[in-house]
């Protein structure tokens, strides 16, 4: 008999199916529904193009999919791109993007180089995410309160204090309500009851309350049925500089938020490791698929895969069975999600958003020291816009990328006769100005001890040192050190530098002390 280690994102047997992967795919229906419907609501689009991308996110992406255990669908993390983009090209423009963006992802897992995206730093997606989750919680708080929501943050922040001050009584009672019952079941023991997913706690209690209470909110509205809401993207007309934008944004960010999903997932659980090209190749096609059916765009989430694994899922049976309960649903009994306040799903976000500032990501950061990087993203995405963030935050990465490979420290100290040089740090072609300024106060004709303990060793830093040791023999004086060539091998070289002149080991030591 097969280990669960072996079978996990395996098919599995038609037994494993019914035991692991059904139950775990209604958990994750569960889990979705009212996610999708919130995201549409957050990016500005019609609710049903939230549904229609989560169908497709679990039909598609869970059938091609590289990593079996992901679950997709409409993600948070592009709910403010989205919103951008609808209110500058049109809701038809922006779904003829993103199906556009997938055609990108798609040629991008064709290529083979999902291995490469991973290269972008995790403190610039992180603090993307922040950044987003702090504009969905301004914006959807305005709902809450029984207003709306205003173009920007700053606008956001501006007119709080009058919402404050003029708050909707039944709107904001049953949003406050939504929040509160998704606090409560984070908090609360473990224990059979909290195996309900708390995102249909809160929904379904807020609007049960609402629905006895009688209370004159807004509510959903949907247009028609899945089918009849089906509608084709149109192509820009002449605004076509932003309608690229748009499509190379949004598959820069689908596929890196899909693909560290898709990485992040697998830590979760010991079955097969993620095929990450297959997985942005399916990812594309999902994509091209919901944009052309009128519906968001798609990513791997990390929120909804976790549910799934920790339900019991098994293999990628149950993220496409999560698309057609979902497909069941909306087609048999859309007309119950008209009950759902308005508010209720935006306090669902508020919740949401809130969770994308993860504290567990500021420590870890803040240990590494790539806080700079996460707080210059989250400013740039609030106080300007997610592209001008996660521009800036690349722009602080890579400074402080060249930073630490300048970052070499030479220190000379006299001993008697002997002055003793340590080179330390990351010798590269930016910290050859600052070695050479050391190395030039040592006195020509004097004995010195090389120390050379650096973390990194280019071509540029080896030529020097070589160069500086041969000279200084050349005036009269002595080294002793550890052969060149040892220290380039032990740094990643294979050979030293072909077209430098190297001298065999021992006269940069020994032949240097005579």
């Amino acid at each position: 008999m097969k280990s669960g280690v072996e079978k996990a994102g395996s098919t599995g047997s038609f037994r494993d199916v019914l035991a692991k992967d059904v139950p775990a795919s209604f958990v994750v229906f569960l889990v979705a529904l009212p996610l999708c419907m919130g995201i549409a609501l957050a990016s500005g689009a019609p609710i049903m193009s939230g549904l229609i991308a989560g169908v497709v996110g679990g039909l598609i992406v869970g059938s091609f999919g590289g990593a079996p255990l992901l679950v997709s669908g409409p993600a948070a993390g592009l709910a403010v791109m989205v919103f951008g983009f609808i209110q500058e090209l049109g809701f038809a423009t922006t779904c003829a993007a993103v199906a556009a963006a997938g055609l990108v992802q798609m040629a991008l897992g064709g290529l083979k180089v999902a291995r490469a995206s991973l290269g972008i730093s995790p403190a610039v997606i992180h603090g993307m995410l922040a950044g987003i989750g702090i504009l969905i919680v301004l914006g959807q708080l305005h709902i809450v309160l029984g207003g709306a929501p205003q173009s920007n943050a700053w606008a956001n922040l501006r007119e709080l204090p009058a919402q404050l001050a003029d708050l909707h009584g039944p709107a904001t009672i049953l949003g406050l309500v939504t929040i509160g019952l998704l606090v409560l079941w984070q908090v609360m023991p473990n224990s059979r009851l909290k195996q309900v997913p708390g995102p249909l706690v809160a929904v379904l209690g807020a609007s049960a309350a609402a629905a006895i209470w009688g209370a004159d909110v807004k509510k959903v509205e949907l247009a028609g049925d899945l089918f009849s809401s089906l509608q084709l993207p149109s192509l820009p007309q002449g605004n076509w500089g932003a309608f690229i934008t748009a499509v190379l944004s949004l598959a820069l960010v689908a596929s890196a938020e899909s693909l560290l999903s898709a990485v992040a997932t697998d830590k979760l659980h010991t079955g097969p490791r993620s095929n990450l090209d297959r997985e942005l190749f399916a990812q594309g096609m999902a994509n091209t698929l919901s944009g052309l059916a009128g519906g968001l765009p798609i990513t791997g989430v990390i929120v909804r895969s976790a549910a799934n694994i920790a339900a019991g899922a098994k293999s990628r049976v149950s993220a496409i069975l999560h698309g057609v309960w979902m497909l069941l649903f909306v087609t048999l009994l859309g007309s119950m999600l008209g009950l759902v306040p308005l508010t209720v799903l935006a306090g669902l976000l508020v919740f949401v958003g809130a969770k994308l500032v993860n504290t567990h990501h500021i420590q870890e950061l803040r240990r590494r020291g790539e806080l700079s990087v996460y707080v210059v993203t989250v400013a740039g995405v609030v106080g300007i816009n997610l592209l001008a963030g996660i521009g800036l935050g690349l722009v602080v990465a890579v400074g402080r990328l060249l930073w630490r490979l300048g970052r070499v420290n030479v220190q000379v100290k006299q001993a008697g006769e002997v002055h003793q040089v340590r080179v330390d740090g990351a010798l590269t072609f930016v910290g050859v100005p600052r070695l050479s300024a050391a190395l030039a106060s040592v006195p020509v004709g004097a004995q010195v001890e090389l120390d050379v303990a650096v973390e990194t060793l280019d071509h540029s830093g080896y030529e020097a040192l070589e160069s500086w040791c041969q000279t200084h023999r050349k005036t009269g004086g002595k080294v002793w050190m550890e052969p060149l060539e040892d220290i380039w091998k032990r740094k990643g070289g294979s050979a030293a530098p072909k077209d430098s002149a190297v001298s065999p080991p021992n006269s940069l030591s020994a032949e240097g002390a005579r």
